[in-house]
């Protein structure tokens, strides 16, 4: 069956997204990838580097700012079929942009397009979806809203060598579930922080838990974490042998939106060490 895009110039009214769906509770699931060998060979390298800096130097260089571009993915033109309006659009920039901003990076909304094709909301043959939809650079973040991501509340590519017109260059991005945007359904998930923690895979970042007690995330100043985070369990400690408590707080676990509050510093100066080596001026 052969579906029909409709780029829509029209927004909807507001209201709650997605206020029909029950409000079960939410089990963070990011689809991003385990790290790949390379991935982790580069983010060892960069940790040397990064060492050589006095504390607090790469995260005060110069202001990263990224052209953003944004992709609303729906089934129809309706709240819970996946359409959100330009005012839930910028509530999520908002978010966005103040999660990032201590780490001295910024996002510039560029252009927003509406699309309802349903085998795409679905995320189906989502990489003619991205040919098709993909705007700027390499440099550039795309983000799609969802009616579906596989069962995840998001997914997201970590940066690599990308010639324009290839499969990795299209596959860049961010795929993320359109509930979890502010004032979305996802319960435990619906102040838009989802964004932030795909787009800290953007950067290059690994989950703090990747690998448990032993592998760990390649960056120094997270501390060790045994298993991915449910809801915001202050004092949790499951990695008792190692040093820290586990980093319930860090973007890049799975807590509860309303747990998340940081990245580090170390997170911050890798970071801009992948958009230094992957994206600039791409």
């Amino acid at each position: 069956m052969k579906f029909k895009s409709l780029v829509l110039a029209g927004l909807m009214a507001g209201g709650t997204v997605g206020s029909a769906v029950p409000k079960a509770p939410y089990h963070f699931g990011c689809g991003a990838p385990p790290p790949s060998d390379s991935h982790r060979a580069v983010s060892k390298e960069l940790a040397v580097q990064e060492a050589a800096f006095n504390s607090g130097l790469q995260i005060n260089a110069a202001s990263i700012v990224v052209d953003t571009y944004i992709h609303v993915v729906s089934i129809d033109q309706t709240a819970t079929g996946g359409y959100l309006s330009r005012e839930t659009i910028d509530k999520q920039m908002q978010v966005l942009n103040d999660n990032f901003a201590p780490s001295g990076i910024a996002f510039t909304l560029k252009d927003v397009d509406w699309t309802v094709n349903t085998n795409w909301a679905r995320d189906r043959d989502s990489l003619n979806m991205k040919k098709k939809l993909r705007k700027g650079t390499y440099a550039s973040l795309n983000l799609y809203y969802q009616t579906e991501v596989s069962g995840n509340l998001g997914v997201c590519y970590y940066p690599t060598t990308a010639q324009p017109g290839t499969t990795a260059f299209y596959q860049d991005g961010c795929t993320i579930l359109f509930t979890s945007v502010p004032g979305g359904s996802a319960t435990g998930y619906n102040e838009g922080k989802t964004t932030t923690h795909e787009v800290g895979h953007w950067f290059g970042l690994i989950h703090t838990f990747e690998g448990g007690c032993n592998a760990g995330d390649e960056v120094d100043d997270t501390p060790a974490q045994a298993s991915a985070t449910s809801g915001c369990p202050t004092g949790r400690d499951s990695c008792p042998n190692q040093a820290g408590l586990d980093p319930i707080h860090n973007y890049m676990d799975y807590s509860y939106d309303s747990c998340y509050e940081e990245f580090t510093t170390g997170q911050v100066n890798r970071m801009k060490s992948m958009w230094t080596r992957y994206r600039s001026g791409k």
